[in-house]
């Protein structure tokens, strides 16, 4: 592999070492806005025998950097100053399908977990995990795991990861008002009392009852308050 140099054209991106042998390095390219965190990172990994190819500090130069350097890691923060991590990240891997993308964020959220499962992504890291933890995530993802949270690993349970996906995508069909109704409904609320909290009339109230157990493929308002408990969806007191 050889190493191009960036120059003026390419901004964001961190000088690069001369490293000898690449082919038989991981390479590995940092994408974070955090400069301090992810030269950090950067002098770790190459400490763990990893080749940091680049650190790039903006979505928007993911792609062209990912383009240029091939690397066979991406390291993602998700919220960067200038976009979006994930989306940021399924562009890399529809330009780059040899290339695994792993998040590495502080946001512990389940639903972007699932957000990246949904995008291509091979693993979910919290930047709080040793760089040991990191290294051994990244050669496990070369050898074809996953690295998930255990209750979202696409292994887990037979179809657990699936099944979680597709809670996410029903709950995605629901509207604000949608999501008011079942929160209502889910702390026991019935329809008259819905309809005077929303300022709804009962017509209405039921009409969007209707839309949530169908959008949720639920059969009862019951099965829909437990389906909003169950997943999180709504917080009950």
């Amino acid at each position: 592999m050889t190493v191009e140099k960036v120059g003026q054209r390419v901004p964001h991106l961190v000088a690069l070492p001369a490293v000898e042998a690449v082919e038989e390095r991981v390479g590995v390219l940092i994408v974070d806005d955090h400069a301090l965190l992810a030269e950090l990172l950067r002098t770790s990994l190459q400490e763990h025998g990893m080749y940091v190819v680049g650190v790039v500090n903006a979505a928007a130069d993911a792609l062209s950097i990912a383009r240029m350097r091939r690397p066979d890691i991406v390291l993602m923060d998700l919220r960067l100053a200038d976009g979006d991590g994930i989306a940021a990240g399924a562009l890399i891997l529809d330009h780059l399908p040899d290339t695994h993308v792993i998040a590495l964020t502080g946001l512990n959220d389940a639903r972007m977990v699932r957000a990246t499962m949904r995008a291509g992504f091979s693993g979910y890291l919290s930047k709080v995990s040793p760089v040991a933890q990191v290294v051994r995530s990244i050669t496990a993802v070369l050898e074809g795991q996953a690295i998930f949270p255990t209750r979202f690993s696409r292994g887990a349970a037979g179809a657990g990861a699936s099944d979680e996906v597709d809670v996410d995508l029903r709950v995605e069909q629901l509207t604000a008002r949608e999501l008011e109704v079942l929160a209502l409904l889910a702390s026991g609320a019935p329809g008259a009392k819905i309809a005077r909290s929303l300022s709804l009339s009962s017509n209405t109230v039921r009409t969007h009852i209707q839309n949530i157990l169908s959008k949720l493929q639920v059969h009862s308002r019951l099965e829909a308050a437990a389906f909003a408990v169950r997943h999180g969806i709504v917080e009950v007191d």
